[in-house]
C-alpha cells in the first residue's frame, strides 16, 4: 500500500513537532522553574506566575559577573590564540606538500578526539609545575589543548579547497609567503575563519571539567563552575531556581551570538572557501 502524500506531510510535520518538543521544552522547563522558589519548585504545573526573586539574587551579587569575566576572558583568549598559531599550520597543510603531512594530520584529529579526562592529571602536574594553578590562565592554556588541534584540523579542510593557482600567481608576482596567506588566502576562508572562531568560543563557554579542576578561588572560577557550585542558605532548601535563573542568563551570549552569526556559520561549515 503506497502513503499518500497528505500522510507523508503530516508524517513529516509529526516529526519536526517531535524534535522542536524534545529540544525547547527543558528550555522552558527551566525558565518555567527559575520564577518558582520555595515549595512551588516542586509543582509540576506547565505555567507559572513570573516571580523575579531569583533573578534578583543572582543579578544583585558581584558573583555572576565577576564569572562572566573570567568566561569572556577565557573564551576570546583561547579563540585569538588558536587562531593565531593555527592559521598558519593549516595553511602549511591545505597548501603544501611535505613528507609526513598525513601523519601530522592523523595526529591532530587524534588529539581533537581525546577525552579530557585522559589528559587531566598530566595538565594537573603540568599546570602547577608552570604556576599557573588557580588562575585564569591555567584556564586558557588547558582550554588550548583541544582547541588548537580543532582549529587546526577544521581550517585545513578550506585552505586545501583553494585552487593552487593562486598561489602560483602569487608567487610569480614576487608576493611573500606572509603576504599571500593575509592578502590572498584570508579573504577567500573567512567563512571557515568566522565559524571555526565561532565554534571554539562556544566549546569553551560552556567548558566544565578543566575549569572546576585547576582553579579554587572564587576570583578565578568561570560561569559553568559557578553555577554548578551555588548553593542555598538552608540545608533543607534546594537551589533549583537560582540555578536555572544563572543558567539562563549564562545561555542568553551563546545564543545570541549563534542567532546574529547564523548565515556565517552554514556558510563557513556547508560552502568552504572556494568552489
Amino acid at each position: 500500500m503506497r502513503l499518500t502524500t497528505e500522510m507523508l506531510v503530516t508524517g513529516r510535520l509529526v516529526a519536526m513537532a517531535f524534535i522542536i518538543l524534545h529540544t525547547l521544552f527543558p528550555l522552558y522547563w527551566a525558565l518555567v522553574t527559575s520564577f518558582r522558589h520555595g515549595t512551588t519548585l516542586f509543582s509540576t504545573a506547565l505555567f507559572t506566575f513570573p516571580d523575579l526573586e531569583n533573578y534578583r539574587k543572582v543579578l544583585g551579587g558581584p558573583e555572576l559577573w565577576r564569572e562572566t569575566f573570567n568566561s569572556v576572558l577565557c573564551a576570546g583568549s583561547v579563540t585569538l590564540l588558536s587562531l593565531l598559531l593555527g592559521i598558519p599550520a593549516a595553511y602549511a597543510l591545505g597548501q603544501m606538500s611535505f613528507p609526513g603531512r598525513r601523519l601530522v594530520l592523523g595526529l591532530l584529529l587524534l588529539c581533537s578526539m581525546l577525552p579530557q579526562i585522559a589528559i587531566l592529571s598530566g595538565l594537573f602536574e603540568l599546570i602547577s609545575a608552570m604556576g599557573l594553578y588557580d588562575h585564569v590562565e591555567s584556564i586558557i592554556f588547558a582550554d588550548l589543548f583541544f582547541a588548537l588541534p580543532f582549529t587546526i584540523w577544521l581550517l585545513t579542510g578550506f585552505f586545501r579547497d583553494l585552487p593552487p593557482e593562486l598561489d602560483d600567481a602569487a608567487k610569480l608576482d614576487g608576493c611573500s609567503l606572509m603576504r599571500r596567506i593575509f592578502s590572498i588566502h584570508l579573504p577567500l576562508v573567512w567563512p571557515g575563519i568566522a565559524a571555526t572562531g565561532l565554534l571554539n568560543i562556544m566549546t569553551c563557554w560552556n567548558e566544565f571539567l578543566f575549569a572546576l579542576t585547576f582553579t579554587l578561588n572564587d576570583s578565578a572560577r568561570t560561569l559553568p563552575v559557578g553555577i554548578g557550585l551555588i548553593s542555598a542558605p538552608g540545608r533543607f532548601e534546594l537551589p533549583f531556581g537560582t540555578i536555572m535563573a544563572a543558567s539562563l542568563l549564562a545561555t542568553l551570549p551563546p545564543i545570541l551570538l549563534v542567532l546574529f552569526f547564523q548565515n556565517r556559520i552554514a556558510s563557513g561549515l556547508t560552502a568552504g572557501a572556494v568552489k
